[in-house]
This record gives C-alpha cells, structure tokens and sequence, in this order.
C-alpha cells in the first residue's frame, strides 16, 4: 500500500496499472479461445484472398463476414501484417487453422488495438471529479476508475481469453463520451460515426446520441428554466453533424452501394432467423420469460393440461441457435421485442430533452439505453452487458447511489460470463480473477463513500453471496450428480436465470433514478 501510495503520489499510477494489466494479457495467451478465434482468423483470410465483391457473399465457413464494413477493412488491414507471421491463415478453405504462429498474432493484435482503450481511459479519467480532502482535490476516485476499467473482469475474459476485438471498439465509445463531457461534441460525433460501422451493437445507444447533439450542441442557448430558446437554433450545426454522419456512411458503404450489394450486407449484419435467445440465454427479460414458460410446461404436464407428444423436447434449452415457439406463453416475435425496447427507451429520450443535465445526464441516458437494448432485444448476447457497465464505471466513483447500482450490475454481469469458459484449465483463472476484481470494486467504492449509508442493503447482500453458492453447485456439485446426463444445461438455465433477477434489478433501480427526484437508495430499504 505504501507502494501504491508513492506511485500515486508520483503521477505514474496510470502508466503503472495499463503496463500491468498488458503482462496480464501476455500472460493470458495460451489459455481456451472460443469459436470467435475461428471466426476472425475466417475474416482475415477473406479480406486478404478475395475481392470486394466477395466479401459479404464468401460461405465456406460457417463464419460467415456479419459486422459492418469498417470491421471488414481493419481485418484487411491486420491481414496484411498477419501474412508474415503465418500465409496459411490467410487461406479461406483452411478451416479451424491454428498455428502457434496464428495464435501469438491474433492474441498480440487484440492487445496491441487495446492501446486505442488505455488513452480512452486516460482521457475519462480527466472528466471525472475529485473528492476533497481539506481545501485539496485527491486522484482517488480517478484511479479507482482507471482500475475499474483497464482490469475490468468481463473484458479481460472475453477478449483475452474468450477472444473478441471488444477493447478497441469500447475505446472509440470512451473516447467519444470523453469528448462530449470536453465539449467537443463534433470530435464525439465522428467517433461515434465510425464505431457504428465497426460493430452495429452500439446503434443500441445512437438514439441517446441524438438526442443529445440535437439538444445540447445544435441549440446554443437555453431559458432560465431549462427548457430550450428555439431561435437559437443553429442549421450550420445540424448540417455539420450530417456532414460527419453522411461522410462517415458514404466511407462504409459506398463500396458496396457500387456494387448494389447493400441488401446483402444488411441481410449479413440482421439475421432475424436466429431466435429469440442465444444459445445461452443473455440474463434478460427474455430469460425470464422462457423460464416461466418452462415452469408453467412443466405444471401443465403434470396436471395433464398439455398433450405431451405436442411439446418438442428442451427446444428452448437444447444449446442451438435457432427459432422456437414457446409452449405456454405467447411465442415473441422481432417486432415485438423491437416495441418492448422503444417503450424501455423512452424514459432516457424524454429526460435527455425535457430534463437536461449535461453529460453526466447525457451518460445516465446512455446506461439506460444500453440496459433497456440488453433487457428487450432480439437475440442478445450475453457479452453485451458490457455496454452498460463500463460507461457506468464513470458515474460510480462520484455518487454512492450509483456506486450502488454499479456494483450490483457488474458483479451480477460479469458473472453471467462464467458459462463462455467452460474448460477446466480455466476454473481457477476466472475464479480468481473474478475475486479480485469484485473484492476491489466493493471495497474501493465502499472507502471512497464511507461517509454515506451503506451501498447495499440485505436482501442485495444475500443476493450477492447467492452467487458464490450457485457457482459452487453449477461447477462442483452437478457435475457428479445424476442429473448431468438427463438434463445438461440446467447450469446454464440456473445461472441466466439467477443473473436475469440481479440485472433486472439494477435495471428498474436505474430507471428511478433517472426518472424520479435525487433520492438516496439507501432510503428504500
């Protein structure tokens, strides 16, 4: 601690924790990759090997290219270095290839893109306020923020072991928060800009955007009381902001506008036939849903209220990506979860515009955006947590209550993300990982707010604890009953659905803070 207390002091903390964190990556390179290290080897050999022309229509793999051109150039662009490591994974039909070589490239190439997430940190880190301590101001709560976000438990596992490109792409999103809370609010519109035709998963949070460049940049001045002056209008903003959108767009697209292929790079980045629910449900709304729908099944057979030979086996739990009806409750159509999230929205919209709070308003609006798109959307993905808990890393080093929130939502999502590793080598790691970075973000966050009432109350502290008890059934006490056979994906069901609760319930506790008047959490309990 007296260390850590010197470096502190010395201005070299920040340097200190990104150099630390990047040994761990190193460290990290020869455990499990999933099938997403597959995918993007597939990606590289096909922007590498084929035209253009071909890029969206290449079917050898089942890998198909399903991200927006941007991604597709920067795959380009890493081919063309990744072709003196090893030539052979740049061959389209040299399917699951996996050199040492193609393993120590595209390991070293995530971390080397996550340079572009360290500066996003360093520059959020600079929006963040201190706390006083006399008439001075500490770098506490900045470097408990640097910490929360470059060994942040859920990106580590995901793009370091896992294997994802997740860390640049979150560095473009916090850059371009960073920008807006500066006031530079064109520099935080083309960041932005191009992070959509990176990864189509943040066009969740583009309505907030919107929002906020209309209300807060394109009109200049505001009355007494908040509400907007409409001459003060300004189009030269409106149409610079276009102009970024519409350059940025006509960069990604036109290529493929050229060739009229657009229908079928559409059709690659929405494919609608994949079901409600991943293959493992994200903890949303919708794992909820399919679970009450299994229960009332299962009560219905045994009431003989439902023809047995009518009901497909585990259709919902079978581990497939694929469509299925439910059985008891309405079956849940696209559409319908595209209503569900525009209703879930709408609170973040109308205070983005009737109850403008600058960016911090601007960052709850976001984290609501981000959760409601989790909550409701067509076949999330359980890695999309992500998208909430690390804008909301910003808000939890300056308020209890969202230091609250924050807790219960990051260690309840990142846990969620147990189930991505499943092999043995990797137990102790994620274990141990998942430990420490939880253990620290509690016992930061409860220093920082000492002087507040406590962060959680009981029935969150028992909740929380239940999530130790459930990782312990799941890993070492199913495996040697005799249900593992009969019924295999009960850990996965038991775990999506205890996660569903937690981060609904820093969901609906997000929703009243943003909507009701400042009231402590702790007042509830």
């Amino acid at each position: 601690m007296a260390a850590l207390g010197t470096l502190t002091g010395s201005g070299n903390w920040f340097s200190a924790l990104a150099l630390g964190v990047t040994l761990l990556k190193c460290l990290l390179i020869p455990t499990y990759h999933s099938t997403d290290f597959e995918v993007h080897r597939n990606w590289l050999a096909i922007t590498h090997s084929l035209p253009i022309s071909q890029w969206y229509y290449e079917a050898t793999s089942e890998w198909t290219l399903d991200y927006p051109p941007f991604f597709a150039w920067f795959e380009y662009v890493l081919s063309h270095v990744a072709k003196y490591f090893d030539q052979a994974m740049l061959n389209v039909h040299n399917l699951n290839y996996c050199s040492s070589r193609t393993l120590f490239f595209q390991r070293f190439s995530v971390i080397f893109t996550d340079a572009l997430f360290v500066y996003a940190v360093y520059e959020c880190c600079k929006c963040i306020n201190g706390k006083k301590a006399g008439k001075e101001l500490t770098e506490k709560p900045k470097f408990i923020l640097s910490v929360l976000l470059l060994w942040n438990f859920g990106l580590l596992i995901v793009d370091h072991i896992h294997f994802q490109y997740n860390g640049f792409l979150f560095g473009l999103m916090l850059l371009s928060i960073a920008r807006l809370f500066q006031k530079r609010h064109v520099e935080g519109a083309f960041f932005f800009a191009v992070l959509l035709h990176l990864k189509h998963i943040y066009f969740y949070v583009a309505p907030v955007y919107s929002i906020y460049l209309l209300r807060s940049y394109c009109f200049t001045a505001n009355k007494p009381d908040g509400s907007v002056r409409w001459n003060s209008f300004s189009f030269v903003r409106v149409i610079l902001l276009g102009l970024i959108v519409f350059l940025v767009s006509a960069l990604s697209l036109g290529p493929f506008l050229a060739l009229n292929q657009l229908p079928q790079v559409f059709s690659r980045l929405f494919p609608f036939k994949r079901g409600l629910c991943h293959a493992y449900w994200a903890p949303n709304f919708w794992a909820l849903y399919n679970a009450l729908d299994k229960v009332l099944s299962v009560i219905g057979l045994e009431l003989k209220l439902l023809d047995p030979n009518k009901i497909p086996k585990a259709s919902m739990t079978s581990g497939l990506v694929q469509q299925f009806q439910h059985i008891v409750l309405p079956s849940v159509t696209p559409l319908a979860t595209l209503i569900c999230t525009l209703i879930a929205i709408l609170p973040s919209i109308f205070c983005l515009w009737f109850k403008p709070q600058g960016p911090r308003g601007f960052l709850r609006c976001l984290i609501l955006c981000a959760l409601s798109s989790f909550m409701f959307g067509w076949h999330v993905h359980e890695k999309a947590i992500l998208l909430a808990i690390l804008p909301m890393s910003l808000l939890s080093v300056e308020k209890a209550g969202d230091a609250s929130i924050f807790l219960i939502l990051t260690t309840t999502g990142h846990y969620s993300l147990f189930p991505l590793l499943f092999t043995a080598p990797e137990l102790l790691i994620k274990i141990l990982l998942m430990l420490l970075f939880s253990i620290y973000s509690i016992t930061s966050l409860k220093i920082l707010f000492r002087k507040e009432k406590p962060l959680f109350n009981w029935m969150e502290i028992f909740y929380l604890l239940g999530l130790g008890i459930l990782e312990v059934c799941c890993e070492f006490v199913f495996p040697f009953t005799s249900w593992k056979l009969k019924y295999p994906f009960i850990p996965l069901l038991l775990t999506s659905v205890y996660c569903a609760v937690g981060i609904t319930h820093a969901f609906i506790l997000y929703v009243s803070v943003l909507t009701g008047p400042p009231v402590s959490k702790t007042k509830k309990q």
